[in-house]
């Protein structure tokens, strides 16, 4: 199973979050992402500081030299897609073809509605999403491209130069126990279930696969992993401190937390892989604990290798 990393570019100085890139890319972390917020989340204070997606992503592109670079997920209806292809391939170019794009269909109503984009139902979101990830799909790969649909319209629209991966995988992410797998057996080539447990990922996985059935497409071109919050402490002591630190979101989200001790936590882990999951991202969220980190490296990592 591969580890990886995932960092909110929110209530963190970004020379600390470029510290924490840089060490996981030092350390042997298969992946790191960032996210795509306006505001930090859970929403305190709107003053809080949350920097923007793709500029995070480019940076994080450029500083690195073997993660690969994701986004978990892109909101597909902050940004035209013909936007967003451009802005992922210069950002494949960038890590020399370590691109690898989330897309999703937003759930943050707030703030939606105070950047002055409406919120429609889920329904209406995810159709929206899914023609994006259809144009966007064909900008990587056909010379130019014509389309006319429900949401977007592109006449000849030519994406060059190209993507440097031949076919950079799209990632469709989200909790949705009906359509979100369905939507990722026809369009996507890996599958992130966020903050779930075990149990969880494994019932995903399962209607994951029974879609891919359905279309005829072998599942096991997809690859499958899931987000756990970090809150994991490096001893006994600092395992209590995480466990007060979750509060309330941790309580909202307890079975997809990584808690406990290293040991504890390769338990936790090896339930995770047992459930079908190829990969496992932390999500780190400040403040960072250093020692938890360096635990988590050292004692926790090795078991995955």
């Amino acid at each position: 199973m591969k580890i990886g990393l995932h960092t909110g570019p929110q209530d963190i100085p970004m020379q600390e979050l470029k510290r924490l890139w840089q060490r996981a890319d030092e350390a042997g972390f298969y992946w790191v992402s960032v996210w795509d917020h306006f505001y930090a989340n859970p929403l305190r204070e709107r003053e809080d500081p949350c920097f923007e997606g793709v500029a995070s992503m480019a940076a994080l592109a450029a500083l690195t030299r073997q993660v690969r670079v994701g986004c978990l997920v892109f909101c597909t209806l902050f940004r035209s897609p013909g936007m967003l292809a451009k802005a992922a391939v210069t950002i494949d170019h960038i890590s020399q073809g370590r691109l690898e794009l989330g897309l999703g269909a937003g759930w943050f109503k707030e703030e939606f509605e105070e950047f002055g984009y409406t919120f429609p139902p889920i329904g209406r979101r995810l159709d929206q999403m899914e023609e994006a990830v259809q144009v966007i799909r064909a900008l990587f790969e056909q010379p130019s491209v014509t389309h006319h649909g429900e949401f977007y319209k592109l006449d000849g629209a030519v994406c060059a130069p190209k993507p440097v991966q031949a076919r950079p995988r799209i990632w469709i992410g989200g909790r949705g126990e009906h359509r979100t797998p369905r939507l990722a057996a026809r369009y996507a080539d890996g599958f992130n279930t966020p903050y779930v447990s075990p149990e969880d990922h494994a019932d995903r996985t399962r209607k994951l696969d029974a879609a891919c059935e359905k279309l005829g497409r072998d599942p096991a071109g997809i690859m499958r992993s899931v987000n756990l919050g970090f809150y994991m402490g490096a001893d006994e002591k600092g395992a209590a401190y995480h466990r007060q630190r979750m509060g309330d979101f941790g309580v909202q989200r307890a079975g997809g937390m990584l808690t406990g001790t290293p040991a504890q936590a390769v338990e936790r882990l090896q339930q995770y892989a047992a459930a079908g999951a190829q990969g496992v991202n932390i999500a780190i969220r400040p403040p960072v604990d250093w020692d938890a980190f360096e635990a988590f490296i050292a004692e926790v990592m090795p078991h995955f290798r």
